[in-house]
This record gives C-alpha cells, sequence and structure tokens, in this order.
C-alpha cells in the first residue's frame, strides 16, 4: 500500500518533532542508554533505536567496508550508529531519511564529530533513495524499515543502489498482521519474515535471526519513557512527546511485534 503525498507529510511531521527535540532532552539519552542502547554506546552517537554497541560492531563487521567504501543508510535518523560505522572504517556516508529535520540534524552532528568531509544527508524514502543504481558498496538500516510503507519496494531499491557482490545489514522488527490490521504505517505492509523479500530481490541472505532479548530491551525503554511523560515534556515541549509517546503506547498495547531481527545478505 502506497502513501498518498499528505499521509507522507503527515508522517514525516511527526518524525520531525521528535528529531527536532529529542537530542535536547537530557532524560531522554538517560533513559535510553539505561534501558535501549547501553551505557557502553559510544558518547556523541546517541540514537533512539534499539542498537547496542556489541550489535553495531556486528553490522560493522558484515558491511565489509574499507577506507573510501561507499556506505548508506536508510531511515538514518539522527546517523548516530553510522556515523560511527564511517569513523570506525573510512566509509564515505550517505544518510537518507524522511525527515528534513533528521537530516539537517545529521549533518550538524557529522561536523561536530570532524566527519563533515565523510558524510552527507539527503532526503528521501525506502523505496526512492534518490541516489544512483549501483553506487553503494553497503547499505545498513537500524530498526526503520518496519515503518516503510512497501516492504518488497524498499528491499528492491536496496538491490539497486547496491553493487553486485555488495552488503545489506539491517536491524528491524517483523510483524504480527493479524495485529495491526487497520492500523496506519505498521498496518500499510506488515512483514512477518523479511528473507523471501530480499530473495526475490536478488540477495542471498547469510543471516536473519532473532536479537536475544529485543522484548524486554523494548519493554523497559518505553516503560521507563512513559513514566517520565512529565518531565520529557517540559524538556522536548508537547508536540514532540506526543509524537513519542503515541507510538510507545500503541506498541505496549498491541505487542505488533514477532521479532526483532539482524538480518545480513549479500546482492547476487
Amino acid at each position: 500500500m502506497l502513501r498518498t503525498p499528505m499521509e507522507n507529510n503527515i508522517v514525516a511531521a511527526g518524525y520531525d518533532a521528535v528529531f527536532a527535540t529529542a537530542d535536547s532532552s537530557p532524560t531522554l539519552r538517560r533513559l535510553w542508554r539505561q534501558h535501549a542502547s547501553g551505557l557502553d554506546f559510544p558518547d556523541g552517537f546517541d540514537h533512539i533505536s534499539f542498537t547496542t554497541l556489541d550489535q553495531l560492531r556486528i553490522i560493522a563487521t558484515n558491511l565489509r567496508l574499507s577506507p573510501g567504501s561507499v556506505l548508506v543508510d536508510v531511515g538514518c535518523g539522527m546517523a548516530g550508529p553510522a556515523l560511527w560505522v564511517a569513523r570506525e572504517t573510512g566509509a564515505h556516508l550517505t544518510g537518507v531519511d524522511l525527515s528534513a529535520v533528521a537530516v539537517a540534524q545529521a549533518t550538524a552532528r557529522a561536523a561536530r564529530l570532524g566527519l563533515q568531509d565523510h558524510a552527507r544527508f539527503v532526503n528521501g524514502t525506502f523505496a526512492a533513495t534518490g541516489l544512483p543504481a549501483a553506487s553503494a558498496d553497503a547499505v545498513m538500516s537500524e530498526d526503520a524499515l518496519q515503518y516503510a510503507t512497501d516492504k518488497r519496494a524498499a528491499v528492491s531499491e536496496f538491490a539497486r543502489i547496491l553493487r553486485p557482490g555488495g552488503r545489506l545489514v539491517f536491524a528491524a522488527f517483523e510483524l504480527e498482521p493479524e495485529r495491526v490490521a487497520g492500523l496506519p504505517v505498521l498496518g500499510d505492509d506488515p512483514v512477518a519474515d523479511y528473507r523471501p523479500l530480499l530473495q526475490e530481490a536478488g540477495f542471498t541472505v547469510d543471516a536473519c535471526d532473532e536479537v536475544p532479548g529485543w522484548l524486554e530491551a523494548l519493554t523497559a525503554a518505553y516503560t521507563a519513557v512513559l513514566d517520565a511523560r512529565d518531565t520529557l515534556t517540559a524538556e522536548m515541549g508537547a508536540p514532540g512527546v506526543a509524537a513519542l509517546l503515541g507510538e510507545i503506547t500503541l506498541t505496549l498495547q498491541l505487542r505488533p511485534y514477532r521479532r526483532r531481527v539482524l538480518a545480513i545478505a549479500t546482492k547476487n
């Protein structure tokens, strides 16, 4: 199911509201490090996915990057994890996100980290990154693919922008279709298993494994954020908190996710 331009604008506005204020909330950063990303996650590379430092090291290793390689992060948000990978590997990063605020925040972060010559950020979607065909050596994504309105189109876009032999590594949630039927965003295209889509798009699936402890981390992080609603509202403002808590409340009530997986694939 494809969203209309108006629906895309509404989704982007929600992301904009969160990204505009998330980085300025010490409470959100503290809670996320305690319950989601881990206390050892590198300073300056904070994010609001569930990627830990150990998981990010696995991602970086399996992307098989070298200095000068071209890395694309789709649904990059504020790009903390991708910038860390670029710094560690010497790759040149292009981050793609629907949110104009995320693109601006990621650009500013790259400058703060001294990575502005190795990273650029553009507006785009999973199905339409706007990048040239066969222009990337590797593609990554962290806990964002479940929001793609057409995941088959998203995976096909990954294949289009990757060179033959290029690597795709992503973390994402698989959905329980019956639990999200009729819902906006999650209910648009609820995929329960990414492996068939990857194979259809011309990938060899090297791994697609459930991440241990994902449900406990999600529940703990989301519950802590809900409990801190008043403090977060004071720090982030009502629009940002409303967008953040709307997703959290829905997730805790409906339990829409089947698994959180780390997928590793090679373009044939």
